[in-house]
């Protein structure tokens, strides 16, 4: 089913997380153990991240550095199978612009076809360690927009190098990311938004955006976005605070802002046990208002906040 079906049909808020794959040879359990925890509050959909290669140094002595590739994280498309088949919770595994070819990622869908899984979140990812802006990779894909022509062509038949697929699978269903307070890269909001509205109009069918602490910038965006002619479902991305270090971390890391009443509470933190029970706090204020006022659903990102995120869904759902 498609995830932009039954967030459409749901009667109520729906409830999602995302989990990173584990890293290389550290084995599925802890990633199961995330998902035990949380399947409780029934999730509509589980979201899998993927990662690119990149450069690591091995000290060879007598001075000698060798430099090498190395996937931190593989597995993406083997875990997505592994939970819809031990879970039968549906999945949305990532496609990423960084650090993949064009022949990569075909090699991808049609992995994911023959799985009979039919649901994308379409990145462009994030600029590799070792730049200092991102890089397109060779033979590979600068924007989103790009991305997803190749997967709306590969939908309509069509390989990457233009000859007819003999026997087409199911198309794949897709949603993007998308910024209330724009993209770290992006000149202004004007600008950003503008790259949302074109990922629309080449397909995606829904947009969950990047986590913010502020409703009024997620409401002004849904809203601009109405005004626009946009009527996909736009997820608001939840993550919870849980340590002292992420309050200087997140606003830069990801360009949101902490709202006054959020920042003068932060401030009387001296502990990670305070940051957590506030974000505790903020997180059930935040996502009671965002489903007093309809959201179709609720995404949360695990990454150090699965106890958070248990809590918050106790309280909510």
């Amino acid at each position: 089913m498609k995830i932009v079906d039954y967030i459409k049909s749901s009667q109520s808020t729906a409830f999602s997380f995302e989990v990173l794959p584990p890293l290389k040879g550290t084995g599925i359990a802890g990633l199961k153990k995330t998902i035990d925890r949380l399947r409780e509050f029934s999730p509509a959909y589980i979201n899998i991240t993927t990662h690119r290669s990149e450069y690591v140094y091995r000290d060879l002595g007598d001075g000698l550095m060798q430099r090498s590739r190395l996937r931190r994280r593989p597995g993406t498309v083997a875990v997505a199978a592994a939970i819809q088949n031990e879970y039968h919770i549906p999945v949305v595994p990532h496609i990423l612009c960084s650090g993949f070819t064009r022949e990569e990622t075909e090699y991808v869908l049609l992995d994911l076809q023959f799985l009979g899984i039919e649901n994308l979140l379409v990145l462009r990812g994030d600029k590799a360690k070792e730049d200092a802006h991102f890089q397109p990779t060779p033979d590979g894909y600068a924007h989103t927009t790009e991305l997803q022509e190749q997967i709306n062509a590969f939908n309509a038949g069509y390989f990457v190098d233009g000859t007819p697929i003999k026997v087409p699978g199911t198309p794949f269903s897709y949603g993007v990311a998308c910024y209330p307070e724009k993209h770290e890269e992006a000149l202004n909001l004007d600008t950003d938004f503008g790259w949302f509205k074109r990922k629309v109009e080449l397909g995606a069918e829904y947009g969950v955006t990047q986590l913010f602490y502020d409703n009024e910038a997620y409401f002004r965006y849904v809203e601009r976005a109405r005004n626009e002619g946009i009527e996909v479902p736009i997820i608001p991305g939840i993550k919870p605070l849980t340590k002292l270090s992420q309050l200087s971390v997140v606003p830069k890391t990801f360009h949101c802002d902490f709202p006054e009443a959020l920042a003068r509470e932060a401030l009387k933190c001296k502990t990670d046990d305070e940051v957590k029970a506030l974000g505790i706090e903020w997180g059930v204020a935040q996502c009671k208002e965002l489903m007093a006022r309809g959201v179709p659903s609720i995404h949360f990102y695990t990454v150090s906040a699965v106890d958070s995120i248990a809590e918050i869904a106790r309280r909510i759902y």
